[in-house]
């Protein structure tokens, strides 16, 4: 599977190979093909409030030799990475995250973070199973069905409930290319992408409160 190199500020998974991906990451949305995930660790004074963000983040990638690369921003130190791998009937998914919850939100509301620090969830699952796009969509509902049940079983307590995520998630989902079209949760890939996904986040989850006893909502 996948293989991780850490380099503060920047954290590199190689999924071994060219594969299609699937995200909302601020470099390479969308469905692209890709072999490495990035993140870029941040500081607020990394981006002031008339920084051009994303021509920020396309010059650094290309300092790093990234530009093919999809990328996420986070401001979690990137040493607090988290990883966990599942197998379940041969099949292997590798999730790696990076879990931040200062600005913690409950799905339906939001919270006014307004001059605060802002964190955030960021997580890269490798499926060793190949996937037509419909079943790479269908990865990527589990990913996130299984964060959203992580930062849950974490239970960080916001005025409106508990917390589902954060405002600024982000979650990325690679797979070789094939025929299977099927992921649900009745599946062998589904259950080794949920076992993945959530033990990597839950103990993120768990580590960031550790670490920030004062959260920065209260």
């Amino acid at each position: 599977m996948g293989s991780i190199n850490l380099e503060r500020p920047w954290i590199e998974f190689d999924l071994g190979a060219e594969m299609q991906v699937l995200s909302w990451a601020v470099n390479r949305p969308g469905l692209v093909t890709a072999r490495r995930i990035l993140w870029r660790e941040v500081r607020n004074s990394d981006l002031p409030p008339d920084l051009d963000v994303t021509e920020w983040f396309a010059d650094e990638l290309v300092q790093r030799g990234g530009e093919d690369t999809v990328a996420f921003l986070t401001s979690r130190d990137v040493r607090r990475y988290c990883e966990a791998e599942a197998t379940v009937e041969g099949i292997n998914a590798h999730a790696v995250a990076t879990v931040g919850l200062s600005n913690a939100e409950r799905v339906g509301s939001r919270m006014d973070y307004t001059r605060r620090n802002w964190g955030t969830i960021n997580v890269a699952l490798h499926l060793s199973e190949e996937l037509t796009h419909a079943g790479l969509i269908e990865t990527m509902s589990i990913a996130v069905q299984a964060r959203t049940a992580a930062v849950m079983d974490a239970g960080i307590a916001l005025p409106s409930g508990t917390a589902t995520g954060t405002g600024t998630d982000c979650v990325a989902v690679a797979a070789p290319a094939g025929a299977n079209s099927y992921a649900g949760l009745h599946t062998a890939i589904g259950e080794a992408i949920g076992k993945a996904v959530y033990q990597a986040v839950y103990i993120g989850a768990l580590e960031w409160k550790l670490t920030n006893r004062r959260a920065a909502y209260a």
